[in-house]
């Protein structure tokens, strides 16, 4: 498996860089968007986790270019600054998974390998390393993130489909479609305790 890693924080890609090498996990960097592009187009990544804010950039804006480099990357948005409008943003321009920064090796790879990894209560994780002192605690899914505002938009509007369709400025049949979708529960990983 190969990756791109996009953040402007250098010493952070580099000490992710290290702990997914140890995993076996290849991966690039780079801290602008010409330069991910250009990466990209290059190796054509597995996946790619990009950085929400890259300078005066928006990390939104590479996720279409991305896509099309390689219509089925994995493609990570991590973000500092949550907020579910950013999430039903991200996921309108094909984000797989939006996530609060920072993210661990760990973490990372087990979202990356998901159905491959033994995520049962009380497995074990694999041996953490000083790479992989920043975890992040918790993951919220886009599909849950989206559930989550949609509802929000429903209370707000007395729960009219019309419009909460209005304004979540989407179609009023797309939003019965996302509406009928209810998000199951989500698997955790293993907690200590």
């Amino acid at each position: 498996m190969k990756g791109l890693l996009v953040d402007d924080d250098t010493l952070y890609l580099d000490a992710l860089r290290r702990a997914l090498t140890r995993r076996g996990i290849e991966c690039e960097i780079a801290a602008d968007p010409a330069t991910a592009l250009a990466v990209a187009t290059r190796i054509a990544p597995d996946f790619a986790l990009v950085d929400l804010k890259l300078g005066d950039a928006s990390g939104l804006s590479l996720i279409e270019p991305l896509r099309a480099i390689r219509a089925d990357m994995r493609i990570l948005l991590v973000t500092g600054y949550a907020s579910i409008a950013t999430a039903v943003e991200a996921i309108k321009r094909g984000a797989d998974d939006y996530l609060p920064k920072p993210v661990s090796a760990d973490t990372l790879q087990r979202i990356l390998l998901d159905t491959e990894t033994d995520t049962a209560p009380g497995a074990p994780l694999p041996e953490r390393d000083e790479d992989d002192t920043l975890e992040s605690p918790t993951m919220i899914p886009l599909h849950r993130l989206e559930w989550e505002h949609i509802q929000q938009a429903l209370a707000e509007t007395g729960g009219n489909i019309s419009a909460t369709a209005r304004l979540l400025g989407m179609h009023r049949r797309s939003l019965q479609r996302k509406l009928a979708k209810r998000p199951g529960p989500e698997r955790r990983p293993p907690t200590d305790g």
